[in-house]
C-alpha cells in the first residue's frame, strides 16, 4: 500500500473540516487517500477530531457504522467502521432536534450500550455483556459532508464514520435485557412505519458489534472506557430526515426513543 503523505491527509482534513464549518458539502476526499485507505481515512478522522478537542469539545463515545447489510448496501460499503462521539452531538432530551445542525441527515434506530468499565483485555460477543452498565433504543442522526454521500469506505471513515447528532430514548440495566439477537426494531414518521430489523441485522448480534469495536479500538490505542456510550450500529435501513417530523423506533424489550425535527 502506499503510503500517504501527511500534506494529503492535512488537505483532506481541511475539506472535511471546511464543509463542516461552512454547511457546504464538499467533494469527496478519496482522491487525496484512495478509495480503500482505511488507514489513511482513520488519520484523517484523528486531524479532525484533535481539532475539535482543541477547541473544548469533549468525547462521550464510540459509534460502530455499517454494521447492518441494509445499510452497507444503501451505501455500497462492505464492512463497519468507527467514528468518535463528542458532547455536542447529543440530543438526548432535547425538545426536537433543530435540522439546520445537519446538512443531508438520515435517521437510524439502533441499540446503545453504556460502559461499566474500560476494556482493557480481547472481547468476543459471548464476553461482551461483562463490560456494559446499561443497554438503551437510540437514534443515530448520521450525516456527510460529502456532497450527495457520494463516499467509499474512506470516504466515510475520514469524515468521522458519517457521524452527526444522536439521541438516546429508553433503557434497562444489562442484566434484565433481552436476548439482544432477537430484539425486533420498528421506525416510524408520523405514525407510519419507515424501517424495521432485528439484533441480527448488527453484526449478527449487537454484542458482537461491541466486540469488533472495542478490539478495534485497543488496535488503534483507543481502547473503550468506564462511562462511555457506544453506539452499537442500524438495525435497519437509514431514512432521510424531514423537517417537522417525528420520528420513533422501538425495541422490543428494550423500549423507545423519539426525535422530533425542526
Amino acid at each position: 500500500m502506499t503510503i500517504v503523505n501527511s500534506s494529503l491527509i492535512d488537505v483532506a482534513a481541511e475539506r472535511l473540516a471546511s464543509a463542516a464549518r461552512t454547511g457546504e458539502p464538499c467533494a469527496p476526499v478519496r482522491d487525496l487517500i484512495g478509495r480503500d485507505d482505511v488507514e489513511a481515512a482513520y488519520r484523517v478522522q484523528s486531524r479532525n477530531i484533535d481539532a475539535r478537542l482543541a477547541q473544548g469539545r469533549r468525547v462521550v463515545g464510540r459509534k460502530i457504522g455499517l454494521t447492518s447489510p441494509a445499510v452497507q448496501a444503501q451505501l455500497g460499503v462492505d464492512r463497519p467502521d468507527f467514528g468518535v462521539l463528542l458532547d455536542d452531538m447529543d440530543c438526548t432530551g432535547a425538545d426536537s432536534v433543530d435540522t439546520a445542525r445537519s446538512m443531508q441527515p438520515k435517521i437510524e434506530a439502533e441499540i446503545a450500550f453504556v460502559l461499566s468499565t474500560d476494556v482493557t483485555e480481547p472481547l468476543t460477543a459471548e464476553t461482551a455483556p461483562t463490560v456494559v452498565e446499561t443497554v438503551f433504543a437510540a437514534f443515530e442522526i448520521v450525516d456527510s459532508r460529502i456532497a450527495g454521500w457520494d463516499i467509499t469506505l474512506a470516504d466515510t471513515v475520514a469524515d468521522n464514520a458519517s457521524s452527526g447528532l444522536f439521541v438516546l430514548g429508553d433503557s434497562v440495566p444489562r442484566v434484565d435485557a433481552p436476548d439482544l439477537v432477537d430484539v425486533v426494531m420498528r421506525t416510524t414518521a408520523d405514525g407510519t412505519e419507515v424501517s424495521a430489523g432485528r439484533g441480527a441485522d448488527c453484526l449478527g448480534s449487537p454484542w458482537a458489534a461491541l466486540a469488533w469495536l472495542a478490539n478495534v479500538g485497543r488496535e488503534f490505542g483507543a481502547p473503550l472506557r468506564a462511562g462511555e456510550i457506544v453506539l452499537s450500529g442500524a438495525l435497519g435501513p437509514m431514512v432521510p430526515v424531514t423537517r417537522g417530523t417525528t420520528y420513533s423506533a422501538t425495541i422490543s424489550g428494550i423500549g423507545c426513543v423519539t426525535a422530533s425535527f425542526t
